[in-house]
């Protein structure tokens, strides 16, 4: 007589259903399992996002006065070692502002500028010294600071094999458990984990009050990586 259909589900609570193993129609005794794999790494540079907004009464006056600062903000990184490679700056967007008054018609105010510019850091050290330096450049914001490790890939291929190996020793453990053995592995779908939690500071005013020796070099990252398997159970 063949065995009962067994079929196990075993999870971490924040794994939801929707990205659980779909096995429809499965005849077969079989387990299924939810292998997660976690590394944790120490950041090693960093990126962030800075944005500069000029309003003046003319397109070309606002359009100057961004590239003004664009080419301080430019110069101090150059001092403070930063490779012209490690700095990306969008093209400039240029709008006309407008203010409506009561009955009656637009009135032009002017125009503003504005340009982004990004900025990967791989001295840490220097980071906070880059984004105090930013105020006296005239950026007006810091959308974005996330925290990452050069070689990811490399953190990310330990994480999928360490989900591999829980995958492999819970459907062992399980099938073990109930007098069962394990007769190879029918169905593998594969969860590219998220990218490394950074650590964000997103739309920060550049006047409000930065913690200056604040340490990015004691910060963690969990680097995630899931893989979901169904066991064919022998009969």
């Amino acid at each position: 007589m063949k065995k009962h259909l067994l079929a196990l589900l075993i999870g971490f609570s924040s794994v939801t259903a929707a990205s659980s193993v779909v096995a429809a129609d499965v005849d077969f005794p079989h387990l299924e399992t939810v292998g997660i794999g976690e590394v944790v790494a120490t950041p090693d540079m960093a990126e962030f996002t800075v944005q500069i907004v000029e309003e003046q009464e003319t397109a070309q006056q606002a359009k100057q006065a961004a590239d003004k600062v664009v080419v301080a903000f430019h110069q101090r990184l150059k001092e403070m070692g930063v490779s012209r490679n490690d700095i990306e700056s969008g093209n400039i967007q240029l709008n006309p502002q407008y203010s409506y008054p009561k009955n009656s018609k637009p009135k032009l105010e002017g125009y503003r500028a504005t340009r982004t510019i990004t900025v990967r850091v791989f001295e840490l050290e220097k980071l906070n010294e880059i984004l105090d330096g930013a105020l006296g450049d005239g950026i007006n914001r810091i959308n974005q600071i996330s925290l990452k490790v050069k070689d990811e890939a490399r953190y990310q291929e330990a994480a999928r094999l360490a989900a591999i190996k829980d995958a492999q020793q819970k459907a062992k453990s399980l099938a073990a458990g109930f007098g069962e053995h394990i007769d190879g592995v029918w169905q593998i779908r594969y969860h590219n984990g998220p990218s490394q939690p950074p650590v964000l500071m997103r739309a920060m005013l550049m006047d409000s009050s930065m913690e200056s020796q604040a340490s990015y070099q004691d910060s963690e990252i969990v680097i995630r990586d899931q893989v979901d398997v169904v066991f064919r159970l022998e009969e």
